[in-house]
């Protein structure tokens, strides 16, 4: 590093002074020659500089010569205020790198030890004049902070006292004259005008006044003695009168002391006076609270005892009473009150009250159950010869009035509470299964007849309501195959093993009406007892949480519906929630709802497997409607259970018509025709699309829809291959035009594709029958000119197949020689005469077949010509009969036949 002498270092400051500094009201106090410790760089200066205007401003200021001349200017600047420490690195030794630390350690070297010593040095002077603060200086040596250092000796007096900031120091000795010194110094002056020429006799003059003034002082002290005695004397006589008032003062005191005793002991008889007003009030709050709170009028205490029970206001004056009575053993009372042998009593009596009222409830609304039971059960007689369940409002209604009672209850005696509610249930369950099961068993009658042959024929016996009787009469009724197209419609509902002659549509409508009238029975009936158990009980029904007992809705499979949880999972789960209770209760009164209505579902499916439809449509409607009412509710739950049975019945049936179809055989003897099972799909299709029509359930229909479907386009085709009287192409196109015939009739949606495809089948085997029938009438001719084609088609030109022997002129006019007009007319009248016995008249295709033989044939006739023309040109050959000769021989053979 360059070291700069002394004179450089001040022309320096100098120039730093006037440059940089004085233009900002700063002075330049102390300069170092620095670089950064450990790089390689240009030199500067940090320079520690004080604002002439006040607040003095201390500053550490970074200068640098600009790269583009001779001038310096300011780097970076750091308040002293913010230094926290200052490191010399060793106080011993020379070493000229230090450390300064503000937001951040800053490592420098000078150019000499001794100017960092002075710039260290000058830091400090400023800190302990300006800025008092605690600024760690390490490593520095003790006397550098007491003195000038050492080092500086050997720098002359004012170069070191411009370094090391002289002028700071000089500042300190000088102290600036006021306003007032000013104008006395220039008055005396102006008296004494010798002073600016004669110093010395201007100060004589002064030392002589000023002696003068001080003799003057001397004699005003002397003078002032006398009044001082005065004073203190004065100061005696006001000590003795003070004396004298403490004396009076003390007197006064003593006389008062006795006064002062007795408003103590007043004022203590006042606030004992405040304590007891205090206690007597909070006693009297809290003898009214317990009199107001724990006190049950005479009225109530009669009610409780002795209250009627059978009449409203009998009923009403309970209820108040009891009510009451529970006010009051709730109250909250506060501590210490449960010592107090009044209390003590009062509570006695409220349990006795309240074990007495309770007894007489329970006994009383016992009493009632079994009486309301009788009154019930004596007018189920009336309902027998109609199919409708007894109503129990008037039971509900009067139990009803007991409501606020069985909330009571259920609040002060939880066991007398469920004792009642296991009471309810026993006798209801009782009083509903005779009811549901004799309703049931008039419903079995009406669906099965009437009729004690009815009875016997279905095994109804008693009121069980259970199939028992052998299914032998019923197995009979099945349908004989028949050749007769009158013997194939009555087999058209072979599904549920009866005969359409004895199940026709009003068996059905009627089997229909009956299933809507036990439903539409059952719901109201199951609704209204809910409804009851929840208001009489105090159970809330309509909770928003899903119960665990909410069994969950049955999802489709592949082969149905997969059931639901069984009853046993019922016994996993607490019965936590007071809707739980509900469920519970009309589990148990209305056990017999599902057995009973499964067992009518198994009777209608075995009169008639078509009634799965039914059922399925009705039960879909009343879950699809339960569960709007509550989802959770026991008839929504029991529906549901059952709505699986009759999906499985359901499937039973598509998977039965399915099967009855794969088992279909047919006579070898007689032609085909329509098949049974094409036909018995199409009246299921009018069926289900009459019964289903605006469904819940309609989706399941689809879906049964689709297999029965493909399977009738299977069979068609295994019966079709299968066939020996009939040709394949015929049955085919009959059984595929009746499908489509149909499937555009009933325009079921979820069908479409297979009516397309119904319609191509019909088309393609049509036109197949026509083509291979028309090859006979005119064989020989078909042959030659297959030939002819088979030769163009090996490569030989059309012009020269005439050359060919097999196919020369003279051979086609032979071959079109044996077919004249009146023999074509035979071959057709022959071929339509076949086509006929191959036909069959339900589907009335024959005019159909025999217009597409009409243009196929004259697709044929052209295309020979064409052959004629182009293979023989110019041979003058033609058929032996016209187009116009063909049309009325097809036309002449339709009308004679």
């Amino acid at each position: 590093m360059v070291c700069i002498t002394v004179s450089t270092m001040t022309a320096i400051k100098h120039a730093l002074q006037r440059d940089i500094f004085t233009p900002n009201d700063e002075r330049l106090l102390g300069i170092v020659n620095v670089c950064k410790a450990g790089k390689k760089k240009k030199n500067c200066f940090l320079c520690a500089t004080v604002s002439t205007e006040r607040p003095v401003q201390v500053k550490v200021v970074k200068v640098k010569k600009s790269d583009k001349g001779d001038f310096y200017k300011r780097q970076q600047t750091w308040e002293l205020r913010d230094l926290t420490e200052v490191d010399a690195k060793d106080a011993n030794k020379e070493n000229p790198e230090f450390d300064l630390h503000f937001e951040k350690v800053y490592r420098w070297l000078a150019s000499s030890t001794a100017e960092k010593n002075s710039f260290i040095s000058c830091i400090w002077k400023l800190n302990q004049r300006y800025l008092r603060k605690k600024v760690e200086f390490v490593n520095v040596s003790s006397q550098l902070l007491e003195e000038l250092p050492k080092a500086e000796e050997s720098v002359p007096s004012g170069e070191s006292q411009s370094v090391a900031g002289g002028d700071e120091d000089a500042l300190d000795d000088y102290q600036e004259l006021s306003t007032r010194e000013e104008q006395d110094i220039e008055g005396m002056m102006e008296v004494c005008e010798y002073a600016i020429s004669n110093a010395e006799a201007f100060a004589e003059q002064l030392s002589k006044e000023l002696q003068v003034l001080d003799g003057a002082n001397i004699q005003s002290i002397m003078a002032s003695e006398k009044q001082v005695n005065i004073l203190m004397q004065l100061l005696d006589e006001a000590l003795g009168e003070v004396d004298t008032i403490e004396g009076k003062l003390s007197s006064y005191e003593e006389m008062l002391q006795s006064v002062k005793d007795q408003m103590d002991q007043i004022s203590q008889s006042n606030r004992l006076i405040q304590i007891s007003n205090t206690n007597n009030g909070k006693l009297l709050d809290e003898i009214q609270f317990l009199v107001n709170y724990m006190d049950l009028s005479k009225g109530h205490i009669r009610a409780l005892q002795d209250g009627d029970l059978t009449s409203p206001k009998g009923i009403e004056a309970c209820i108040n009473a009891s009510e009451a009575l529970l006010q009051c053993m709730n109250v909250a009372l506060r501590p210490g009150h449960d010592k107090l042998s009044a209390v003590k009593q009062q509570q006695l009596l409220f349990a006795d009250l309240r074990d007495t009222f309770a007894r007489r409830l329970t006994n009383h609304l016992n009493n009632v159950f079994v009486h309301q039971g009788h009154d019930q059960s004596s007018t189920l007689s009336q309902h027998t010869a109609e199919l409708t369940l007894p109503k129990h409002n008037p039971l509900h209604r009067d139990l009803l009035r007991y409501a606020k009672l069985m909330e009571w209850l259920k609040n002060t005696h939880r066991e007398k509470y469920e004792g009642l509610s296991r009471t309810y249930v026993d006798y209801m369950s009782r009083l509903y299964e005779r009811e549901i099961k004799d309703f049931f068993e008039i419903a079995k009658i009406k669906m099965a007849g009437t009729t004690k042959e009815a009875k016997g024929k279905f095994g109804l016996h008693g009121s069980s309501g259970k199939l028992t009787g052998s299914t032998s009469s019923l197995n009979k009724l099945t349908v004989q195959g028949s050749n007769s197209r009158r013997s194939q419609s009555s087999s058209l509902l072979d599904m549920g093993n009866m005969s359409a002659s004895d199940l026709d549509v009003a068996d059905r409508t009627k089997f229909d009406k009956i299933f809507e009238q036990v439903l539409s029975e059952l719901e109201p009936l199951c609704l209204a007892e809910q409804d009851f158990i929840s208001k009489f009980f105090k159970l809330q029904q309509h909770l928003t949480v899903t119960p665990p007992l909410a069994q969950p809705e049955a999802e489709e499979t592949d082969g149905g519906m997969s059931s639901r949880v069984p009853p046993q999972a019922e016994h996993r789960h607490s019965f936590s929630s007071e809707k739980d209770l509900v469920r519970l209760m009309m589990n148990k009164i209305f056990q017999s709802i599902e057995t009973e209505l499964n067992s009518l579902i198994a009777l209608g499916d075995k009169i008639d497997s078509f009634n799965s439809l039914y059922m399925l449509v009705k039960m879909s409607h009343h879950v699809w409607t339960a569960e709007n009412v509550d989802p959770a509710s026991y008839l929504s739950t029991t529906l549901g259970n059952v709505l699986v049975t009759v999906k499985r019945n359901f499937d039973k049936c598509i998977s039965g018509q399915i099967r009855q179809m794969e088992e279909e055989k047919i006579s070898k003897k007689s032609k085909v025709g329509i098949l049974p099972f094409v036909t018995r799909f199409e009246e299921f299709a009018e069926l289900a699309e009459t019964i289903f029509r605006n469904a819940e359930r309609r989706g399941d229909l689809d879906k049964a829809y689709v297999k029965l479907i493909r399977a009738v386009f299977m069979n068609v085709e295994k019966v079709a291959n299968e066939s020996q009287k009939t040709p394949r192409d015929v049955v085919m196109m009959e059984n595929f035009h009746h499908i489509f015939s149909t499937l555009s009739r009933l325009k079921i949606s979820c069908l479409d594709t297979e009516r397309r495809e119904a319609k191509h089948k019909y088309t393609d085997h049509l036109q197949s029958y026509v083509i291979n029938s028309l090859g006979q009438p005119l064989e020989k001719l078909n042959h030659f000119f297959e030939g002819v084609e088979a030769r163009v088609a090996q490569g030989v030109r059309e012009e020269e197949v005439s050359y060919q022997l097999a196919f020369n002129k003279q051979e086609l006019r032979k071959v079109i020689k044996e077919y004249p007009g009146k023999e074509v007319k035979k071959g057709l009248d022959n071929l339509y005469k076949k086509v006929d016995k191959h036909l069959c008249e339900e589907e009335s295709l024959l005019q159909v077949v025999w217009h597409s033989m009409q243009d196929e044939f004259i697709r044929q006739y052209k295309h020979f010509e064409d052959l004629i023309g182009r293979c023989y040109p110019g041979s003058g050959i033609t058929m032996e009969f016209t187009i116009q000769d063909m049309l009325e021989y097809f036309s002449s053979i339709a009308q004679s036949h």
